[in-house]
């Protein structure tokens, strides 16, 4: 790496916390983590904006995620600041316009380099969803996804150059925490079996599955305990409020296992996540659909070990092959049942999935993955001095 790229000043394009969404979370563990290297400075955030946040001192611009013309007027400002590379985190659903469209207007006046993150993509995009992330691909110097096995999309679908992608892990946290049982104690769960789902709930998270899975399973194992452990997307909240939350609370009624399914209703803390996987036997994704590129939830797990039932997503397909965990059928809660069955009734079989998927997990704590994307930006620094473009 040359010595110009020491020292030089990456900016992240995100949204971030206080907002409650899953890539403000990410976004600022892994500035956190990078902080601690000290090959470039520390990074800075320009924060997309749908409310009234109070940001912390990490957060320099703000970009209002409706007005378009901000995306100009931030790239015009981007161009003359001293910032050398910018990293834009891309999800669907938090830019501006029909499927966040707003971000073109940025790139197509953007002079610095910049490395886009993928965190998802579709094997069948509408019309618009397939020329942003084309348009992305084109025009960014690196493009960053989590799992491998969307790189043939990316080359056959979207037209992306395969020396252009990068595949670097979702991050997870390395918090240490008390022993299981003590936590069992702790959180009033002594002698239950718990299994777990976490992550802003939205009808995609197929939890009616996972309910309905669970009630079958309670008449032969009665001290089951499932958590759904996650507020209400905000976005699902603000059009129909908590009309999904009621359906499922619905279901657990009718299907007569109260004492077997808990909801716990708010934003969780990473110590919180950390504490209540600790404290599952299972942690299960029931989602309804393939198209899943990357699961922060499911990261999460796979990074502490935990022994995962999940349906077959693409992301899912990644992270549980070669033994590491169990597949359900889609939309069937039989097939969840009896996954979690097979658990239950096999321990050294869980015990010894557990271990292949911890060693599985430890490249994937985020002081890892932080060290990955800092070579990264050296690397595409050092490619454009060499190429003579603007940094």
């Amino acid at each position: 790496m040359g010595e110009k790229s020491i020292g030089k000043k990456i900016a992240f394009l995100s949204t971030y916390p206080p907002r409650e969404c899953g890539i403000a979370t990410f976004t600022q563990d892994l500035v956190n983590e990078i902080k601690k290297i000290k090959l470039i400075n520390p990074p800075i955030i320009i924060a997309i904006d749908n409310g009234d946040y109070e940001y912390d001192e990490d957060v320099k611009y703000e970009l209002k995620q409706y007005n378009r013309d901000c995306y100009i007027k931030l790239a015009e400002k981007l161009n003359k600041s001293d910032i050398d590379l910018l990293v834009i985190e891309h999800e669907y659903g938090i830019y501006g316009g029909e499927d966040g469209e707003y971000i073109i207007d940025l790139i197509d006046k953007l002079n610095i380099p910049f490395i886009t993150v993928f965190h998802t993509v579709l094997s069948n995009p509408s019309e618009k969803q397939l020329f942003i992330l084309k348009e992305l691909g084109k025009k960014s110097d690196k493009i960053v996804v989590m799992a491998k096995n969307v790189i043939p999309l990316l080359k056959n679908v979207y037209e992306i150059n395969k020396d252009k992608i990068e595949v670097i892990p979702h991050g997870v946290p390395s918090i240490p925490v008390l022993p299981k049982e003590i936590l069992k104690e702790k959180y009033g769960l002594k002698g239950r079996t718990i299994i777990s789902t976490f992550g802003l709930i939205n009808p995609g998270k197929g939890i009616e599955y996972g309910i309905e899975a669970v009630s079958k399973v309670a008449r032969k194992y009665n001290n089951i305990l499932y958590l759904i452990l996650g507020e209400t997307h905000p976005n699902l909240k603000k059009k129909f409020g908590e009309e999904y939350r009621d359906k499922l609370k619905k279901l657990v009624k009718n299907l007569g296992i109260d004492d077997n399914v808990k909801f716990i209703n708010k934003f969780l803390t990473k110590k919180e996540v950390i504490e209540y996987l600790n404290i599952s036997e299972i942690y299960m994704t029931p989602y309804l659909g393939k198209e899943q590129a990357v699961s922060g939830t499911m990261a999460y797990a796979a990074g502490l070990g935990k022994l995962i039932i999940s349906t077959p997503y693409k992301y899912a397909e990644e992270i549980l092959n070669e033994g590491r965990g169990l597949f359900a059928d889609f939309k069937d809660s039989d097939s969840l049942a009896k996954c979690i069955e097979y658990v239950l009734e096999n321990p050294e079989k869980k015990r010894l999935m557990e271990l292949e998927m911890k060693k599985f997990g430890k490249s994937m704590m985020w002081d890892n993955v932080a060290h990955m994307y800092v070579k990264l930006f050296l690397a595409v620094l050092d490619s454009c001095e060499t190429k003579g473009k603007a940094v």
